[in-house]
């Protein structure tokens, strides 16, 4: 099986998250997406995250009813902080015979450089990426293993709903409903 990997804190997921992992899911050669929950980005602070069983149970949720989508904890596994080079090797081990591709931003790609083995990523994984608005692809864009796709796109992110619990605003419809209650009481206490 082709299975895509988007990779994030998801703190919280939100449905800008959903649309593309679906788009990616049902719009592309990939048959699944699996949604990696990453204790610790590397390139981010950890200070402002909620607990990782809270953002992997909210990805759960999320996508329950979705079948070409998954929550995966592999990385809560692995050494902090989690280099994507790293998930590879362990999930190419312990699933063998799928095929694995990653999913990313035109902003992750314009920065693919920064990451751990990066030219190992490049070599051995087909990479689809999103484009975003105001985000250059880079030198990259033009790679034989680079697939781009013009995806739906929402100017939304987790800061942004992480400011307005912080400032008792509604995320209604910028969360899934499932969640909602349960990112709002959770958030209030790590924001």
């Amino acid at each position: 099986m082709k299975i895509g990997l988007f990779f994030g804190s998801f703190n919280p997921i939100h449905v800008g998250h959903l649309i593309i992992a679906n788009f990616m899911a049902t719009q592309t050669d990939l048959q699944q997406v699996w949604l990696i929950v990453s204790p610790h980005n590397p390139l981010k602070m950890k200070n402002s995250l909620a607990r990782d069983h809270d953002r992997l149970h909210w990805v759960q949720t999320a996508v329950a009813d979705n079948p070409r989508l998954r929550a995966s904890d592999v990385e809560f596994k692995l050494d902090k902080p989690s280099y994507t080079i790293d998930t590879l090797r362990v999930l190419n081990k312990k699933f063998p015979q799928h095929e694995f591709a990653l999913i990313m931003g035109g902003d992750n790609l314009a920065t693919l450089q920064k990451w751990k083995d990066y030219e190992t990523i490049l070599s051995d994984y087909a990479i689809y990426v999103y484009k975003r608005p105001r985000y250059e692809l880079g030198a990259l864009e033009s790679h034989p293993r680079v697939r781009t796709f013009d995806a739906p796109s929402m100017e939304i992110s987790a800061t942004f709903i992480r400011q307005c619990v912080a400032q008792g605003k509604s995320i209604q419809y910028l969360v899934p409903a499932a969640i909602q209650e349960e990112v709002e009481i959770i958030l209030k206490k790590t924001v």
